[in-house]
């Protein structure tokens, strides 16, 4: 038998849920070699049995492919944006509790960002977000809520001083942002969508997708929108079909549902 990357993919796949076939994989191969090598391995199937063995390898693993790049208020113009337009607008058609998703979370540092914004606008305790990932890693990260100085730097000073409390060299969001969270585990590839969401927000992941999987999640998030709801996206990210996939262009990172 061939031991190739085909027969990889299809071994991950068994074992995580994970597509290795919907990620770029000149990019993908490439981070899932250079991880190998690391471990002193030569051949997929020796890491395969590899990580069968060892717990702590296999989250060393899954943590490695679902690639975490993330921070607060990440690309500001676009979350000032979201202070003045989106969120009052969303609040004039659906009321102070609005139903909104932050897709593929990474560690929170998106869905804390949302609270924060929306607290200027609706009390925190009428607040509160669904996050999912697909690693469960990040999401125990993101539950702890402890974060660097570099992740919180786009923070606008008073909600710094409101919601962070040094602790070391790092910041600890306070416990009332927290709560408004509920994290899940979610494979945006695989699992089901809820529906009726009036935001969801889902920023600089797919640009690791394939064409036809970015495409596919998109046309799932158009189908999971009320209508009128708003899908934020990354911005390094467009939706080049968006028309034909349901969506009205608010400008360059929003679309709408009719």
């Amino acid at each position: 038998m061939a031991y190739d990357y085909e027969w990889f993919k299809t071994a991950v796949y068994s074992l995580t849920k994970i597509d290795l076939s919907a990620y770029k994989e000149k990019q993908m191969k490439r981070r899932i070699d250079t991880l190998i090598a690391k471990n002193g391995i030569v051949g997929y199937d020796k890491y395969i049995a590899f990580i069968k063995e060892n717990s702590k390898k296999f989250e060393e693993f899954v943590n490695y492919l679902t690639i975490n790049v993330s921070e607060f208020y990440r690309n500001p113009d676009q979350w000032r944006v979201m202070e003045k337009e989106i969120i009052p607008e969303l609040i004039s058609k659906f009321g102070r509790k609005l139903k909104i998703w932050s897709a593929a979370c990474s560690t929170g540092d998106e869905p804390y960002s949302l609270v924060m914004a929306l607290s200027k606008h609706v009390p925190l305790d009428q607040i509160r977000i669904y996050a999912t990932d697909l690693d469960k890693q990040v999401i125990a990260k993101a539950k702890v809520g402890l974060y660097n100085e570099k992740s919180i730097a786009n923070v606008p000073e008073d909600l710094k001083k409101k919601f962070f409390t040094r602790v070391g060299v790092s910041y600890q969001i306070s416990e009332e942002i927290k709560k408004r969270v509920e994290f899940c585990q979610h494979n945006l590839l695989k699992d089901n969508y809820q529906s009726g969401w009036h935001m969801i927000v889902c920023r600089n992941v797919l640009i690791y997708f394939t064409e036809d999987a970015k495409d596919e999640v998109f046309v799932k998030f158009q189908k999971s929108l009320a209508s009128q709801g708003i899908l934020f996206i990354g911005s390094t990210e467009q939706i080049i079909n968006y028309k034909d996939m349901g969506y009205e262009r608010k400008n360059s990172f929003y679309y709408e549902k009719p």
